[in-house]
């Protein structure tokens, strides 16, 4: 399952932040620090990662270790879905 999160976060990422789906990013490569997304960004990412998966992003986990790489958003959606099913 986790590599569904991968592939739907990679993807929306490369449509929404660099305009076009064939973009290389590496799923360990901090989005924040080069620039792929800023906090207007993250709010954008958020409303998807909720619109998508059915779940509520609470205030405090609003965090890099979260939402910062796709492997982060991979890890959080992987603890978060069981919580939220």
């Amino acid at each position: 399952m986790t590599e569904r999160f991968t592939g739907t976060v990679r993807e929306f990422i490369a449509e929404n932040f660099l305009f076009r789906a064939d973009a290389d990013i590496s799923n360990s490569q901090s989005l924040l620090d080069t620039g792929v997304i800023d906090s207007t960004g993250v709010l954008e990412l958020i409303a998807f990662l909720e619109s998508t998966y059915g779940i509520t992003v609470a205030d405090e986990e609003i965090i890099p270790e979260n939402l910062d790489s796709v492997d982060n958003m991979t890890r959080y959606l992987a603890n978060k879905l069981p919580v939220a099913a």
